[in-house]
Parts: C-alpha cells; sequence; structure tokens
C-alpha cells in the first residue's frame, strides 16, 4: 500500500514484486501482483512500465490498515503481503526482509499448493 505519488521504498516494493513473481519460473502465472493505491495521487508516468501485468487498485488507506496487520511499530507499508484469491491474507513478510528467503518461502508455497489453484483462474 503506499501513495499514488509512490516514493522510494515504494519503487523498491513494486520492483520487488516484479522480481519475486519472475523468479518463481513456471509457477509465475500463479501469482498475482497487486499494489494498493490509498489515495487520488496520480501514478507517475515513469512508473507504468513497471506495471506492467499488475492490478493498480485505489482504496481508502483506513480499510487497507483494518484487513492487513503491520508488524508491531512498522506502517502497513513496510511490508510485503500475500492474499489468496479469496481474499485472505496469508503472509506478510519482515520489513526489509531479504528477496532470497521470501523465494523460499514462496517456491515452498508454490509446490504445497500445487493442486489448489490452477494458472490463469
Amino acid at each position: 500500500m503506499a501513495s499514488g505519488a509512490c516514493d522510494t521504498a515504494c519503487e523498491k516494493h513494486l520492483y520487488l514484486q516484479r522480481q519475486l513473481r519472475e523468479m518463481l519460473g513456471r509457477d509465475k502465472d500463479r501469482v498475482d501482483r497487486v499494489w494498493l493505491v490509498s489515495d487520488n495521487a496520480p501514478v507517475r508516468a515513469a512508473l507504468l512500465p513497471a506495471l506492467e501485468r499488475a492490478w493498480v487498485l485505489r482504496t481508502p488507506g483506513q480499510g487497507i490498515s483494518q484487513w492487513l496487520q503491520p508488524e508491531a511499530g512498522q506502517p502497513v507499508a513496510a511490508h510485503l503481503y500475500l492474499v489468496d484469491p479469496r481474499g485472505d491474507w496469508m503472509m506478510r513478510f519482515p520489513a526489509q526482509a531479504d528477496p532470497a528467503r521470501i523465494k523460499k518461502d514462496l517456491l515452498r508455497l508454490m509446490k504445497a499448493n500445487e493442486s489448489w489453484d490452477e494458472a490463469g483462474r
């Protein structure tokens, strides 16, 4: 979650989302990237290439904060979250998480749920 203006931390999260999805290889089509925008600020044109094949959803920040719970003392925007297709919050990755550890967790999840989901839903 971030403002449409998207500061440096936001840009890093968008980049990390894209890279993590690509790291999943053949399983990448089973994961959708979503950027929750918490205000009406316009998205900079420079960000549009990074948002290819991603969902950009505008929703009030208060609603997001009630749904996704950050680690104590951290803002919601400090984390990457994994949400299932039904909208159930499954995982929260730590602020400044190691991408290699996130990839490892995602690969484990992809292996475990091979029969739970189909690509292209």
